[in-house]
């Protein structure tokens, strides 16, 4: 009877982990590292490739790099700077160009700070160059941008409070989280304003299913994690009727400053972080989003923590670009990682 029991427990843990297998989402794979680690990376995908953009340096001074990376070789190549150094930056692609809008530079004297700007960018992968194009209507920095038939989409990001007096964005003196909506049209390089989102926020996340924006967690209230807060909520925008639509199911791991991506009509938040009087940390949470059914599927968590990490899906793969792996704020501390890595959907 022992040899019997043993044997179908052997069968059925066989079988179980067979299942386990069939069922896998996909796996994580190690790649050529990113060769100047930094935080507050912003990454886009174009013509089967993935683009790494921004970079922020101690004391607050923005990199500007640009890299672009090959899956097929597994290999980076430096590009030209962004033509304006600032961080926080949105960007999004159309028709093979990358468009890049607001962010923060630092200021022209004084302490360091966060000065949001209303600067609008297209850069062409082909022949490695950035063109100027019509301002936002509105200064912010950390919004994010979408594509919709033809159109692209600025939503959320932090600024200036109306009316004030102040220069520029700083932890401890005020500021505000908006909801501002504006869309930009490259045909006529103009811009209109469309009705803002309900929950302000910066620090979010962004994807598009069947013609509809979904924007996913962020901060709240402020700009810095060390003062503001982190939201699940998920909201979705109807660029056809200009009407944002029921609230959604929240994320399961409320963050901000992560990376994210869209495959199958899913999109997929990865990283970010999370501040509160006793923790400074990063995340590891890979989390994917079904508007179809309104849901969340936590997926197998990343190699390495971190958050402001660039991320975009080329081909199966969601692609996760350095990035620091402890939360902002430590005095003399920098712990930017060089890791790069993708995670791989089942097909």
């Amino acid at each position: 009877m022992k040899r019997v029991a043993i044997g179908v427990a052997m069968i059925v843990s066989t079988l179980a982990l067979a299942t386990a297998d069939a069922q896998a989402p996909g796996k994580w794979l190690k790649l050529a590292p990113f060769p100047e680690p930094s935080e507050e990376l912003y990454g886009a995908a174009a013509n089967g490739k993935f683009y790494v953009f921004g970079g922020l340096a101690p004391g607050w001074k923005p990199k500007g790099l640009a890299y672009e990376y090959d899956p097929a070789s597994n290999a980076w190549t430096k590009k030209k700077p962004m033509a304006l150094a600032s961080h926080h930056v949105a960007f999004t692609e159309l028709n093979g160009r990358l468009y890049a809008f607001g962010g923060f530079v630092p200021p022209q004297s004084g302490p360091s700070a966060w000065v949001p700007i209303d600067n609008a960018w297209e850069y062409d992968p082909a022949s490695d160059t950035w063109k100027a194009l019509a301002p936002m209507p509105t200064k912010r920095g950390s919004p994010v941008a979408a594509t919709v038939n033809g159109k692209i989409y600025v939503i959320g990001g932090a600024t200036m409070h109306p009316g004030s007096s102040e220069p520029a964005v700083l932890p401890t003196r005020p500021h505000r989280s908006v909801g501002a909506v504006e869309e930009y049209d490259p045909a006529t390089n103009t811009w209109r304003a469309r009705s803002p989102m309900p929950t302000a926020r910066n620090h979010a996340a962004v994807g598009v299913v069947n013609g509809k924006i979904y924007v996913i967690g962020g901060r709240v209230g402020a700009a810095f994690i060390g003062v503001a807060s982190n939201t699940d909520v998920v909201e979705e925008y109807d660029p056809a009727t200009d009407q944002w639509g029921a609230v959604r199911a929240r994320m399961p791991t409320a963050r901000s400053a992560g990376a994210w991506g869209t495959y199958g009509n899913r999109i997929y938040v990865a990283g970010g972080e999370f501040q509160n009087g006793q923790l400074m940390a990063a995340f590891r949470a890979l989390e994917g989003y079904d508007p179809a059914t309104n849901s969340w599927t936590q997926l197998p968590s990343m190699p390495v923590p971190r958050h402001g990490l660039a991320g975009a899906v080329v081909g199966n793969r969601l692609y996760l670009a350095s990035g620091d792996i402890q939360s902002a704020g430590i005095q003399g501390m920098h712990l930017d990682s060089e890791s790069h890595d993708a995670f791989e959907f089942a097909q």
